[in-house]
C-alpha cells in the first residue's frame, strides 16, 4: 500500500462525512493514513462549548498515537450545503503540531483551484516552513517523536 496523500484517502474521508452526516447538512470529517497504509477516519467533536470542541482529525491521530502506528498523510473534509461544496481543509496550526509528532515529512491535503482534484499535497515543512519546534533541537532540525515526548 502507499503510505502517501492520494485520491483513495480523500474518498474515505468523505465516506465517513455521509456516514456521520446526512448530504443536507454542515460536517466534517478526516482520514489519516498510516505507514503501513492503513486508513484511519475521524469527526470533530461538536459542543455546545465551542472551547471542548474537537477538528477532525483529532480522534485519528490518538488513535494513531495509542496504536503507535506511524502517521504518513491526512486531509480533512467540511460540507457547506449553502454553498453546495465539499471544502479541503489544511490542517489548523494545533492540528499541525498533533500531527508534527511524526515529522516534517507528513503529508496533508491544502486546497488548489488550478488541479483538476481540487486539493494537493504539501508537507508539514511545506505548510510551517519555520517550525518553532526546531529552535528546541541541537542542530535546528525538527524534533523526533521521542522529543515531542519529554
Amino acid at each position: 500500500m502507499d503510505p502517501h496523500l492520494d485520491q483513495r484517502l480523500v474518498d474515505a474521508a468523505l465516506a465517513q462525512l455521509d456516514r456521520r452526516w446526512p448530504a443536507d447538512e454542515p460536517g466534517g470529517a478526516a482520514a489519516l493514513r498510516l505507514e503501513d497504509g492503513g486508513i484511519l477516519t475521524s469527526v470533530g467533536l461538536d459542543n455546545l462549548n465551542g472551547g471542548v470542541s474537537l477538528c477532525h482529525e483529532t480522534g485519528a491521530i490518538c488513535q494513531a498515537y495509542t496504536l503507535d502506528r506511524r502517521v504518513t498523510a491526512s486531509v480533512c473534509v467540511c460540507r457547506v450545503p449553502e454553498r453546495d461544496q465539499v471544502l479541503i481543509l489544511p490542517p489548523c496550526g494545533i492540528c499541525q503540531e498533533r500531527l508534527a509528532l511524526w515529522g516534517p515529512e507528513v503529508q496533508v491535503a491544502v486546497p488548489d483551484a488550478d488541479s483538476a482534484k481540487g486539493w494537493r499535497a504539501r508537507t508539514l515543512r511545506d505548510v510551517n516552513p519555520y517550525y518553532w519546534g526546531a529552535q528546541f533541537t541541537e542542530d535546528g532540525t525538527w524534533p523526533s517523536l521521542e522529543s515531542h515526548s519529554e
